[in-house]
């Protein structure tokens, strides 16, 4: 932050004998008392990303961007791409659809190429980067039968889709049922994913009946969100043909810090992870360290 003339001298002004050691020492004034408000930030984290008190991220499934922004089929996931970001240019990581939870999750893939289950991994990731700062995460899978499930199926639930099951660093108790959700907003872990089953994420059931399910469960945070310092993001695994290179997902973002519009900076799942991480100030892992964070919110 530049200093005011008037605190230096103004333009045009004579340096007169003397004039020179006041200067100084009224720039090394200012220069005190700006750099600790530098230093605080608006986050605790990244300063160009703002410190939600929470965050709701929810994952849908096989779908490209032009399947869905824009299609009459989707008409709430539009609405909220009117009232918040929507990332035009935004990607998955690869084929098929556990990696990319994976990355999400972790920033890696942990050398996983195929939905096969069960997994256990030690790395770090979301959850436990959260829990170590005395910070909060839960998962809330819809149709998952337990608390600490750990099966591969039950009904519509996958485990494939739910990747914090496979970490050893995150407890069991992180690991709910839909049905746990908190109906008092304010009640929310600091960060949380909500993953629909197969009948509402698009996997088996229709465009329609997924974005009606959306409404009908998460459009009340949303609104919430807005005025509550708060966010819900909703994205994709990867598109619907599995042999795609370009793999560009739809990935949207409401929030009361957010600034809406289309957003054509390109980034990725790792990208979001990191936009995560930086908001609370937590060490970046994995392929996150690479990214840019998303860069859309108010000023």
């Amino acid at each position: 932050m530049r200093a005011r003339p008037s605190l230096l001298g103004g333009p045009g002004r004579a340096n007169r004998p003397g004039r020179t050691k006041r200067k100084a020492v009224a720039l090394a004034a200012v220069t005190a008392i700006l750099l600790p408000i530098a230093a605080c930030g608006t986050s605790g984290g990244d300063p160009a990303v703002p410190r939600p008190d929470h965050i709701v991220v929810v994952v849908e499934e096989n779908r490209s961007y032009s399947s869905i922004i824009g299609n009459s089929e989707a008409p709430y996931i539009n609405e909220l791409a009117r009232w918040g970001a929507s990332l035009t240019k935004f990607t998955a990581i690869t084929h098929p659809s556990q990696p990319n939870y994976l990355a999400l999750f972790s920033g890696s893939t942990q050398g996983v190429s195929d939905n096969s289950c069960p997994r256990t991994f030690t790395a770090r990731n979301l959850a436990s980067q959260l829990l170590q700062a005395d910070l909060t995460f839960a998962g809330y899978s819809q149709s998952m039968p337990s608390v600490g499930f750990t099966g591969c199926n039950s009904g519509a639930y996958a485990r494939r889709h739910n990747p914090w099951v496979n970490f050893s660093n995150v407890p069991a108790s992180a690991n709910l049922p839909w049905t746990s959700f908190p109906r008092n907003y304010a009640d929310l872990p600091t960060v949380s994913f909500v993953i629909p089953d197969v009948e509402n994420d698009m996997h088996d059931g229709t465009v329609r009946q997924a974005d009606t399910w959306l409404r009908d469960n998460l459009g009340d945070y949303a609104h919430w969100a807005m005025t509550h310092n708060s966010l819900l993001v909703v994205t994709w695994d990867e598109d619907e043909d599995g042999d795609s290179k370009a793999n560009q997902i739809p990935t949207v973002l409401v929030g009361e810090q957010v600034r809406p519009g289309a957003y054509a900076e390109p980034n990725n799942l790792y990208g979001l992870l990191r936009t995560f991480l930086d908001a609370y100030g937590l060490p970046r892992v994995g392929h996150a360290a690479e990214m840019d964070p998303i860069e859309i919110w108010r000023k």
